[in-house]
């Protein structure tokens, strides 16, 4: 506990001042727990700080646990960062951290979920099935299936939350995820076996996870891809984007636009809005550690968006694109960001926005860090 405390202080973590008068001071008191690893054996004390007072206006007592919350995209930019610039705790080499099992090397870390993952198969009775290549099938275009047979919703909804809670690690998983949670209100038999089919694939890949590099360089850059009207109920556009630090991948999401898209170059803007937002906040978390971005390049496969950012006044195209999403164009003029062309054979988002052919998946996966460590 008292070299958790120097720590703080070497790290200038906060700032000793007088106290306030008229106010009541809370009591602290550390509160320890055994902390584990991804097999279950106790490797130290987990220190907890917990606050205690009485608050005169309510005039009860309170007892509380602070704990830290933290977004994943953080949590992974700083793994990114981890083995190469600072010090670690004396309390040992970070192993296992909110479900990931970290594996710190030489050369790199590796992150990944491979106890939940095989905890995911046997809890769901999927040990002894075959396994697939590709999570979702390139040629299944899924619907309501208004006719088809009615399954179990709860089992449906269990094994969504299982999948969704391992995309922390396995993005390759998330578009297929994503599609089949949004039959979660009334599912049916042709959509349990879309969903069964993610942990069929998982079966034959528990040990992939994401690979960050210590070599190369930590150039913040974004990809913004789309699936134009690809939903078959609604007939809305999906969104797909991913956010690297040279080569280590960090951030990542698909999902489908609020409202549906009457051109292509909407939906475009639209997402490369989303990828500049994350991009942004990225920029603020990387000022945390002494790293200043400027100009980031935000990649994308449509010309149109980039003619649209560069034009400052609001023609045809876009006269109907809601303000929200024009703020892009401000930080292009400001040049915090750059958006630029990329073809779509090199466009990493795009294993986020649509199933994909088994060769064309697994070279997005090896291009986003995705592996299997022998």
């Amino acid at each position: 506990m008292q070299e958790e405390l120097n720590q703080f202080e070497r790290n200038k973590a906060w700032e000793l001042v007088q106290r306030p008068t008229h106010q009541n001071v809370i009591g602290t008191k550390w509160v320890f727990r055994n902390k584990m690893n991804e097999e279950g054996s106790v490797v130290r004390n987990k220190a907890r700080l917990v606050a205690k007072g009485y608050c005169q206006e309510e005039g009860i007592y309170f007892d509380e646990t602070f704990a830290t919350v933290a977004r994943l995209e953080a949590i992974r930019m700083f793994l990114a960062y981890v083995a190469r610039k600072f010090e670690m705790s004396i309390m040992g080499q970070l192993t296992f951290f909110l479900g990931l099992q970290v594996k710190q090397m030489n050369d790199g870390t590796f992150i990944s979920q491979t106890k939940y993952t095989r905890d995911l198969m046997k809890k769901f009775g999927m040990e002894e099935k075959s396994f697939v290549k590709i999570p979702m099938n390139a040629s299944i275009m899924m619907d309501m299936d208004a006719d088809g047979k009615v399954v179990d919703q709860t089992r449906y909804r269990a094994l969504i939350g299982s999948l969704l809670y391992l995309t922390a690690s396995r993005s390759d998983i998330t578009f297929a995820v994503g599609v089949c949670a949004r039959f979660q209100s009334a599912p049916k038999e042709s959509h349990m076996t879309a969903d069964k089919r993610i942990p069929k694939y998982l079966k034959g890949c528990q040990e992939v996870g994401l690979w960050y590099p210590k070599k190369g360089g930590f150039k913040l850059i974004g990809y913004s891809d789309l699936d134009y009207v690809g939903c078959r109920v609604d007939r809305k556009s999906t969104s797909g984007t991913c956010q690297m630090l040279g080569n280590r991948l960090v951030s990542w999401f698909s999902k489908k636009q609020n409202s549906i898209a009457t051109s292509t170059a909407e939906a475009e803007y639209i997402v490369a809005g989303s990828c500049c937002a994350q991009v942004l906040w990225m920029r603020q978390q990387l000022r945390d550690y002494e790293i200043e971005e400027k100009e980031i390049p935000i990649m994308c496969d449509n010309t149109s968006d980039i003619v649209i950012t560069q034009n400052p006044l609001l023609h045809s195209r876009t006269k109907h694109i809601d303000v929200m999403y024009h703020f892009i164009r401000d930080h292009v003029e400001k040049k915090d960001i750059t958006l630029e062309y990329i073809s779509n054979d090199k466009q990493l988002a795009d294993i986020f926005t649509k199933s994909l052919c088994e060769s064309r998946f697994e070279e997005l996966k090896h291009e986003l860090g995705l592996i299997e460590l022998s």
